[in-house]
């Protein structure tokens, strides 16, 4: 039975945008940010200055209780910035703070109305939110032929979607757009779509060019046009890695906001890659929908109300950390040295793979950002290479298909990567006189 706090919710999202509640999974319907201790507590906050019995945790002495055997670890915040739990949709001033981030970064979006970012435990938990929100058994999730594992488990095992796969890459070389369009409207018959957007691309390191970019904006604007309803989910997790200068430097996500009234965007994205701190797990879920700010509170609230159900709350120490990380007149210089380094790094991979030496063992597929590059093996398993790389020479890589095999570059010392890949030619010579050992594996073995 839906509650009368979601109903509310429910009836704005109709009233605003119509065509965003239509998007809704069943569950997304149901979902709401409750007003029982969350509430009670917050205005005891605000007015409790006598005794505030309240919120279930223990202070002492002014401060959160704390042993000092902890605070010596955490010794840049007080017990209050690191202990007390945050609030289920984020930090105020973080999720303030990484919206101008996000606009300052995307300026297509000029005055184009984004929620407030929501704050998630790392990028997966931001994909496992959109899935709740807009995902039922049976939607049409669109994802490339070449992707994260992962995208299986939140999608297809817990939201039992129907994945389907369009070709990523042209036979030319670039994104296959005439592909993605073609697919988008193969299923855009079914009225409603969740096409699933993830630049730079895991496994292959790949970013569109502005003119790829427009092609898929495209292609959603017109099936949007055409009565489906479309839900772009952008997952942004290595947004900013960007090495070449034909590189589109913004995000899908800003050229997509405010395009149609049935065209919804969800952008997810976090310091966990962009800022180097992948297990402080502070990322976040930014709505862009029509109807305007009504519409965008009600869908944090909804967001906010399925974090309350799962994990109640992010870390709060971790949002403080990134907070006063961004606030700090260090942060953007000392981020552009650590940017420079990955670039740096992709710059010598590109070298080490130029020319015709490897072209008897692989193919590199094109990469110009974020952390990994992938190889297409000639006449090898993949699998049955990655283990002897392992067994025999002490490398660790990824099998991500039968063929392919990716790289993550992001943690190879640059004065490394010469011999890592010198290594893995040798093995791959050694493998095609005697290929002994492992046999091949069926597609299904790749899958999360």
């Amino acid at each position: 039975m839906t509650t009368a706090l979601a109903s509310e919710l429910n009836r704005t999202i109709q009233e605003k945008a119509p065509e965003v509640f239509e998007m809704l999974s069943g569950l997304g319907r149901e979902l709401y940010f409750p007003k029982g201790i969350l509430t009670q507590s917050a205005e005891a906050k605000q007015k409790a200055g006598r005794h505030n019995a309240t919120i279930g945790i223990a202070r002492q002495d002014g401060a959160a209780m704390h042993l000092p055997s902890v605070m010596r670890r955490l010794a840049a915040l007080s017990p209050d910035e690191a202990l007390p739990y945050a609030p289920s949709p984020g930090l105020p001033a973080l999720r303030a703070k990484w919206r101008e981030h996000i606009q300052a970064l995307n300026p297509s979006l000029d005055k184009q109305a984004i929620s407030l970012p929501v704050v998630t435990g790392g990028v997966t938990h931001g994909l496992s939110l959109a899935a709740d929100l807009f995902v039922d058994a049976g939607d049409a999730v669109m994802i490339p032929d070449k992707f994260w594992g992962n995208y299986n488990m939140i999608f297809r095992v817990r939201r039992e979607a129907r994945m389907v796969k369009y070709p990523f890459f042209a036979a030319s070389g670039g994104l296959d757009t005439a592909g993605f369009a073609a697919a988008v409207a193969a299923q855009s018959g079914r009225g409603k779509i969740v096409a699933l957007l993830n630049f730079p691309n895991n496994p292959t390191g790949y970013a569109p060019t502005a003119a790829e970019a427009q092609a898929v904006c495209e292609a959603l604007t017109a099936a949007a046009e055409k009565g489906c309803r479309v839900v772009t989910v952008c997952d942004d997790a290595y947004f900013g890695l960007f090495y070449e200068p034909e590189v589109m430097r913004e995000s899908v996500f800003a050229r997509l906001a405010g395009k149609h009234p049935r065209l919804l965007a969800v952008k997810l994205d976090g310091a966990t890659k962009e800022d180097f701190v992948w297990g402080l797990r502070v990322a976040f879920i930014t709505f862009a929908a029509h109807g305007g700010a009504p519409v965008h509170d009600a869908l944090e609230k909804k967001a906010g109300g399925c974090i309350r159900g799962t994990v109640s709350n992010c870390s709060q120490a971790s949002q403080n950390i990134v907070l006063q990380a961004m606030n700090d007149p260090a942060f953007p210089a000392e981020r552009q040295a650590k940017f420079e380094v990955l670039r740096a790094r992709a710059a010598r991979v590109k070298q080490a793979l130029a020319g015709a030496r490897y072209a008897s063992a692989w193919t590199p597929y094109p990469f110009n950002s974020g952390y990994f590059m992938c190889l297409r093996l000639k006449d090898l398993n993949a699998e049955a290479y990655r283990l002897r790389l392992l067994d025999r020479y002490g490398i660790g890589v990824i099998a991500t298909a039968p063929t392919d095999i990716r790289v993550a570059f992001s943690c190879i010392e640059e004065d490394e990567i010469a011999d890592l890949f010198e290594c893995m030619f040798r093995c791959a010579r050694e493998m095609a006189e005697d290929p002994g050992g492992v046999e091949a594996v069926p597609d299904s073995a790749f899958e999360e």
